[in-house]
């Protein structure tokens, strides 16, 4: 069996981790595709270094640009690639763009598509990744879900037949990680200067559209940020840093201090280091939620509701509009009573995964949309 992964930011190298690990005890072929949509080391070469993934064979460099143009150039990066390849599978990643031009440049050649992390779904449909979900979701030929919540989704959606339960192959990653820094004592978390990892603190992301593109949105989640009575180790994404030198605001305002994304294994040792989460990241929510660190989650809504259970997540679309004790008492609250419980799975899906591709190859159903 051959597979082509196509990923191209953060989020999917994570997973793609958990894959090339499972391939690597394999006899089958893997290919690995990076468009480049995360370019900056920080979000790319780190995580390829850190989880120790081989390197791509194919790099395609399409860097930053508005939504149109820059799926389009992973398209047309993308077709003599696969047609050369002519894999059993192409598989896609989660939400990015990287995921949809991956799914649509295979349906175009009548390549079957498998979307790892399907059946997600936030309901905004002004999310860029809700668009690109669906649309991925609605023309691969296997679904991947990594939770029954998504499966319900995709079943609703008329997609049942398409549709497998795995788990989620993050936490293969997360717990995997988990366990590699609680074996080294000696393993301190990089954190901004100003931040102490002995001392309480909270750690903290913020990139996604909706929170930056908008100035005076930004401008208030930054003041709420900046209020509280905890140093915040913000992780500074480059769209934040980016927006915020346009927009005149200061990163290291108030409780704020800004530093740089960090290596994966460092990023799970910061946040077992601090006593609570905030940030509109998917992906941080759901490790906080795994590593049993509170989360506040800068949206109006998450598609990992499952982290919502007993208050380990909550969530804080406007923290502006609620007074400076209420904000402060949400952000620094305790870790509940009751432990997180397994809804993703026990770090064992991507065995999973290649299970189900291989069964599904071999199986003679008839693959690839037209």
């Amino acid at each position: 069996m051959r597979v082509v992964s196509v990923v191209g930011a953060r989020p999917q190298l994570v997973k793609l981790g958990a894959i090339a690990a499972a391939f690597a005890h394999d006899v089958d072929e893997h290919r690995i595709v990076h468009t480049g949509q995360h370019y900056d080391a920080d979000l790319s070469d780190v995580f390829f270094a850190g989880l120790d993934i081989p390197a791509p064979d194919y790099s395609l460099g399409v860097g930053s640009g508005s939504h149109g143009a820059q799926t389009g150039a992973m398209l047309a990066a993308l077709d003599p690639i696969l047609a050369d390849e002519r894999p059993d599978w192409v598989l896609v990643y989660g939400d990015t763009n990287s995921t949809l031009a991956g799914a649509l440049a295979a349906v175009k050649q009548h390549l079957p598509v498998a979307h790892l992390e399907a059946g997600l779904r936030s309901f905004n449909r002004r999310m860029p990744e809700e668009h690109n979900r669906v649309l991925t979701d609605h023309c691969a030929d296997l679904l991947l879900a990594p939770t029954p919540e998504a499966v319900r989704h995709l079943r609703t959606e008329g997609l049942a037949d398409r549709s497998v339960f795995v788990g989620d192959v993050m936490v293969d990653v997360c717990l995997r990680n988990r366990d590699a820094v609680l074996a080294d004592t000696e393993m301190r978390p990089r954190l901004p200067a100003g931040i102490d990892p002995d001392e309480p603190f909270l750690l903290a992301t913020l990139h996604r559209a909706e929170n930056t593109d908008d100035p005076e949105r930004l401008r208030e989640l930054l003041d709420a940020l900046a209020s509280l009575p905890l140093p915040v180790a913000l992780l500074a994404h480059p769209r934040l840093v980016a927006r915020a030198e346009q927009y005149g605001l200061d990163l290291g305002a108030g409780a704020l201090r800004a530093g740089r994304p960090l290596p994966y294994a460092q990023l799970v040792s910061a946040i077992l280091a601090s006593v609570g989460v905030l940030t509109d990241s998917g992906g941080l929510q759901k490790e906080a939620f795994l590593l049993g660190r509170t989360c506040t989650t800068l949206r109006r809504e998450t598609e990992w509701v499952e982290t919502l259970a007993d208050g380990w997540n909550v969530l804080a679309p406007d923290p502006g509009d609620v007074t400076a004790g209420k904000w402060a008492a949400l952000a620094t609250r305790p870790a509940p009573d009751v432990r997180p419980a397994s809804p993703y799975g026990e770090g064992k899906a991507a065995w999973e995964v290649l299970d189900v591709l291989r069964g599904e190859a071999q199986g003679g159903r008839e693959l690839g949309c037209v």
